[in-house]
C-alpha cells in the first residue's frame, strides 16, 4: 500500500509547477522565519488565499515549503541578532549568538540550516511509516471513537497553549462555536445566520485566520517601537561543509530529531517544546569539554533539528486522524478539506496518490532547504534590514487582497476585520488564538460524530464506555484533566507559599 501510494504521488509531484512552488515555499518562509514577528504561520495566513486557487498539490507543495522554511528561518535572526525570528528558534540562541559573537556567525547559520534540513528528513522517514499504519488502526473507528478523539485534540491543545488552561478551553470553545454556524450537515437547517445569504456557509476558515493572526499581529507591530529602525548587520554567507560537521554529531542529530518528532506526533506539544527538550538531553548528555550556552555547535544541532522535525511528526495524526497537531497542522487539514479531501482513514483509502504526493513533497521541500538555505543566506539577512514601516503596510495590502480573491465578496473582508477586531481584544486578555482555529477544524468533527453516536446508541452516552477504544481516550481525556487541574492548584499555591516563607 505504502510503495503503490508513492509511486502514484511520485506521478502528481513530478511536474515543473510543483517544483516550482516548493522553491518559492521554501525561500518566502525562510525570508518570514528571519524576520521577527512573522514566522511560518503568518507565512501561511498570508498565501491561504493564493493556495486554495490552485492545485491540491502544488497548494500543498507551496504550503509544505513555507511550514519547513519558516520553521528554519528563524534561527537566522536568533543567531545574527539574538532575536528569535520565530519561537521555535528560541533556544538557538543559547549558543548560536555566541557563535555569532566569536566570529562563526556563518558556521552557526550553515549548521541551523543543514540541521533543519537533516532533522526534517528524519521526520519525514518516520511520517512516512508511522501514518500508514495509524491509519489502518483508525480504520476500526467509529463514531464514538472519533468524537473522543476530537475532544482529545482540543483538552490537548489547551492544555499546552499560553495562559490559563481555562482561557485555552474557552478559546477553543469559541472555535466549536463558529463551527455551528451555517447550514447543519445533518438537518440542513440554518443556525446562526441571521436571515444573511452570506452566513449559509458560516465564515469563511481564511477570513477568521486572517484577521486573528495577521491583522491583530499587524496591529500589535505598529503599536511597538523601532518602526524605523534598520538594523546594522554584516551578510554572511553559509557553506555546504557545515553538512559535515552536522554528521560528526550524528547520534545528537538522531536523537534531537527523534525527539522532535515525538513532540510533534503529540497534538499542542510543537516545536518550542521539543526544541528545548532536545537542547536539555542534549546538554546533559554533553562531554566534560562542550560548553553549552557558550557557543556549541551541538547545541544548535539540538534545538534546529528538533523543530523542524516536529513538522513531520505533526503531520502524522493530521494525515492519518484528521487531528492537527498545531495551528500551522491545522491549516494544512483546512486546505485539504476545502480541496473536498478528508483526511484520516478514508484519505489514504481513497485518495492513495494524495497522501504519496504529500510524502514526497515533505522531503523534497527539506531537500530545497539545505541547497536554498545555504546558497541564499545573503538574501534572508538582507529581509533582516527592512523597516517595520515599510513592511507592515505590505502585509496589510497583501491580507486584503488575498482575502477578497477568496469569492470576491467585501462580506469577507468584513468578517476578516471583525476577527481582527476579536484577536486584538483577545491578546490583550491574554487568551490564546491558536485554540480558536483548532476548535473551528474539529468543531464539525466533533459534532457530526458525537450525534451520530447517539443516534446509534440505546443506551445514550453509555456508548462512549462500551466500545474498549472509546473508552481508553475518555479514560485519557479524564487523566489530561485532573493532570492540568493539579499543576493548576500548584501553581496557585506556589506564590501563597513563597510569600508565607519568611526568607
Amino acid at each position: 500500500m505504502l510503495i503503490e501510494s508513492i509511486t502514484q504521488g511520485f506521478a502528481l509531484f513530478a511536474t515543473p509547477l510543483v517544483v516550482i512552488l516548493i522553491i518559492l515555499g521554501i525561500v518566502f518562509g525562510l525570508l518570514v522565519g528571519a524576520v521577527p514577528g512573522l514566522g511560518p504561520l503568518m507565512g501561511i495566513v498570508l498565501i491561504l488565499p493564493v493556495a486554495i486557487n490552485l492545485q491540491p498539490i502544488t497548494a500543498m507543495a507551496l504550503l509544505l515549503g513555507i511550514y519547513v522554511g519558516g520553521s528554519c528561518g528563524g534561527s537566522i535572526s536568533a543567531i545574527l541578532l539574538r532575536i528569535p525570528g520565530t519561537p521555535l528558534a528560541a533556544a538557538t540562541l543559547f549558543d548560536g549568538y555566541p557563535l555569532a559573537q566569536k566570529g562563526r556567525a556563518a558556521e552557526a547559520v550553515g549548521v541551523a540550516i543543514s540541521s533543519s534540513a537533516l532533522g526534517g528528513l528524519i521526520g519525514g522517514v518516520i511520517l512516512i511509516t508511522s501514518a500508514p499504519i495509524l491509519a489502518i488502526f483508525a480504520r476500526q473507528f467509529s463514531p464514538p471513537e472519533f468524537t473522543m478523539l476530537a475532544i482529545t485534540g482540543l483538552v490537548a491543545i489547551a492544555s499546552v497553549s499560553e495562559g490559563s488552561f481555562l482561557k485555552g478551553i474557552l478559546s477553543g470553545c469559541l472555535g466549536l462555536i463558529l463551527a455551528t454556524i451555517g447550514t447543519d450537515q445533518i438537518s440542513m437547517g440554518y443556525r446562526f445566520t441571521f436571515d444573511s445569504h452570506h452566513m449559509l456557509n458560516g465564515f469563511h476558515l481564511v477570513s477568521i485566520v486572517v484577521g486573528m493572526f495577521a491583522i491583530s499581529e499587524m496591529v500589535f507591530q505598529m503599536m511597538g517601537k523601532n518602526l524605523t529602525a534598520k538594523p546594522n548587520i554584516p551578510i554572511v554567507r553559509a557553506e555546504f561543509k557545515s553538512v559535515l560537521s552536522v554528521l560528526k554529531n550524528w547520534k545528537n542529530l538522531i536523537r534531537s530529531s527523534l525527539i522532535g518528532t515525538f513532540f510533534g506526533i503529540l497534538p499542542g506539544a510543537g516545536g518550542v517544546i521539543s526544541s528545548f527538550a532536545a537542547y536539555a538531553v542534549a546538554k546533559n548528555s554533553a562531554k566534560p569539554h562542550e560548553k553549552y550556552g557558550e557557543g556549541e555547535v551541538g547545541g544548535v544541532i539540538a534545538t534546529e533539528s528538533a523543530n523542524n522535525a516536529t513538522c513531520g511528526g505533526a503531520l502524522v495524526p493530521s494525515l492519518a486522524l484528521g487531528i492537527p497537531g498545531d495551528p500551522i497542522a491545522a491549516l494544512l487539514v483546512a486546505t485539504l478539506l476545502i480541496f473536498g479531501f478528508y483526511p484520516g482513514p478514508t484519505l489514504f483509502e481513497d485518495q492513495p496518490e494524495i497522501v504519496g504526493a504529500i510524502f514526497i513533497v515533505y522531503l523534497a521541500s527539506n531537500v530545497a532547504l539545505l541547497i536554498l538555505g545555504v546558497l541564499l543566506t545573503p538574501l534572508f539577512v538582507y529581509a533582516l534590514r527592512i523597516r517595520k514601516s515599510r513592511l507592515i503596510p505590505a502585509i496589510l495590502v497583501l491580507c486584503v487582497v488575498g482575502t477578497f480573491a477568496l469569492q470576491s465578496s467585501i462580506f469577507d473582508l468584513w468578517a476578516m476585520l471583525g476577527f481582527g477586531l476579536v484577536g486584538i481584544i483577545l491578546r490583550i486578555v491574554n487568551y490564546p488564538l491558536a485554540p480558536i482555529v483548532i476548535g473551528t477544524i474539529l468543531g464539525p468533527l466533533l459534532e457530526n460524530n458525537l450525534r451520530r453516536s447517539l443516534l446509534l446508541s440505546d443506551e445514550g452516552y453509555w456508548i462512549f464506555l462500551d466500545r474498549p477504544v472509546s473508552a481508553v481516550l475518555l479514560v485519557v481525556n479524564a487523566l489530561l484533566l485532573s493532570w492540568v487541574a493539579w499543576s493548576t492548584i500548584r501553581k496557585i499555591r506556589s506564590p501563597d507559599s513563597k510569600q508565607e516563607d519568611p526568607a
